[in-house]
């Protein structure tokens, strides 16, 4: 993204090489985020240079991840090696964002396994994940050998009945992002739902709280990475709908996250985006940088400045 924007050589050097380092995860059946891992890296490689090498490595990697796909609940595990029982019928949220991969193999292939099997999980993710008001959990449990629903739950939220604010993030731009693979209007609908309850519980500083119904929000400490993946969500759901005021919250939230998120001189990390947090059950990283906070930042920034740059990379095309 750097590239685009600069022409840099140097840049574009830097991101081959960091891409290269993850050529070992294309087998890498013990996670779901493949998509996470390859689609912003190995699939932008292939479409800026053409080497087949790329699209090769991200096909291999939509193989690992589709055999994380649960035929009976009709989901793809989020966490756990296959062989492991632990997690066997945990959904996430987040793997909304994997699922373009799959989009990515079929079109490439001419298979539609790839595409029937981001479907079939969008379709339950869309069934159990949002809550009437739009809100979604971060977790939901299947049996994995049944199928049948058990019930919501969280990990990095603050509990099955709060709103984990970069879940609420991942689910508005990866039903959008499905919808365009698809045409499927439910999977916009559902996008919509979810980019309005989270715009309804942005505070006045447009930068999402940690968790949306946690005890001390708004008044909480904040995750800026929410507030970068939701305004790439936004942007591309207001090109969906047509409706402006979609593209307008997001450049509040860009905004935001510009004037009062960025680090200066930062001892702790080579980051972009400060006020980030991990995983706050936890105390693991609160109030701190993290990587895909910079990424969705530059890119919801492109978006708006150069978006046949960012189609380039990353297709913003619909069927």
């Amino acid at each position: 993204m750097a590239w685009l924007h600069s022409g840099d050589d140097a840049l574009r050097a830097r991101a081959i090489e960091s891409a290269r380092k993850l050529a070992p995860r294309q087998s890498d059946t013990t996670t779901h985020d493949l998509g996470f891992l390859f689609y912003p890296s190995w699939v932008t490689a292939w479409r800026l240079t053409g080497d087949d090498t790329w699209r090769t490595g991200a096909l291999k990697a939509a193989d690992s991840l589709i055999k994380r796909y649960n035929p009976r609940g009709r989901f793809i595990r989020a966490w756990g090696a296959l062989s492991d029982p632990n997690n066997a019928g945990r959904v996430i949220i987040d793997t909304m964002m994997n699922l373009d991969l799959l989009a990515f193999a079929s079109r490439q292939t001419g298979d539609t396994q790839y595409l029937d099997i981001a479907v079939e999980h969008a379709k339950t993710a869309q069934r159990v994940f949002p809550r009437p008001d739009g809100s979604t959990p971060h977790v939901y449990d299947f049996d994995p050998a049944t199928g049948a629903p058990l019930g919501p739950g969280t990990v990095q939220g603050y509990s099955a009945t709060s709103c984990w604010a970069r879940g609420q993030a991942w689910g508005l731009y990866g039903f959008t992002t499905i919808y365009r693979r698809t045409g499927d209007k439910e999977f916009l609908n559902t996008a919509r739902k979810l980019a309005d309850y989270a715009l309804g519980a942005l505070t006045a500083d447009h930068v999402p709280v940690w968790d949306y119904r946690a005890p001390q929000q708004p008044h909480d400490i904040k995750d800026a990475s929410a507030g970068a993946i939701m305004a790439c969500g936004l942007l591309d759901l207001s090109t969906a709908t047509g409706r402006p005021e979609y593209r307008t919250a997001a450049l509040r939230i860009l905004t935001a996250l510009s004037q009062t998120c960025l680090t200066q001189n930062s001892t702790r990390a080579e980051a972009v985006v400060a006020r980030c947090t991990r995983h706050r059950p936890a105390e693991d990283g609160v109030e701190i940088s993290l990587p895909y906070a910079d990424y969705y930042l530059l890119e919801g920034i492109l978006r708006v400045l150069r978006p046949q740059d960012v189609d380039r990379a990353i297709d913003l095309s619909s069927v």
